[in-house]
């Protein structure tokens, strides 16, 4: 298998894991929704997904255009390092139960989650993004994608951390 072949197989098997996360996120932002939850920030939520999307179409068209000279060590590594940001958001999904989504939604009454990576710091989720938008599309030496998704996500994350304070400061 080629490493361009590898790089594909990656991101084919992280978007299918997006794709996991919206039927949970789904199912739980019907569940928020159905215990009295109120909704913020919808004007940033379509950038989000459009972002989000386009980061994983960006980094194989740039690894089919650029053909860059992959080191299978760093190549590795990163692989590594997105495995590990997996694990992060999942252990983020599986803390806040049923009160996690990719929208914001603030079920009132309810006791802002302090425990599993939430103890450390306010928004775990945010730091798996960051790290895997490095990371992945370093796996195939995608340099431009990561650079310019990272600008991005920081503008956007910038609005999304603001939208979700201020809703669990009025819950």
């Amino acid at each position: 298998m080629t490493t361009l072949t590898a790089f594909v197989v990656v991101v084919v098997l992280v978007a299918l894991e997006r794709l996991a996360e919206l039927v949970v996120s789904n199912r739980n932002a019907a569940w928020s929704l159905a215990h009295g939850g109120r909704e913020t920030g919808r004007g940033h939520y379509p950038v989000m997904v459009l972002l989000h999307t386009g980061f994983l179409v960006a980094m194989l068209v740039e690894a089919f255009v650029r053909s860059p000279v992959v080191s299978e060590g760093f190549a590795w590594a990163m692989v590594v390092v997105v495995v590990v940001a997996q694990c992060l958001r999942w252990w983020c999904i599986l803390t806040l139960g049923e009160r996690w989504n990719t929208r914001v939604i603030v079920v009132p009454g309810l006791q802002l989650v302090r425990s599993g990576p939430y103890r450390f710091f306010p928004h775990p989720n945010y730091v798996a993004v960051v790290v895997e938008g490095i990371a992945l599309p370093l796996v195939h030496a995608s340099w431009i994608t990561a650079l310019v998704f990272t600008a991005a996500n920081a503008a956007l994350l910038t609005v999304r951390i603001r939208v979700e304070n201020e809703a669990l400061a009025h819950a």
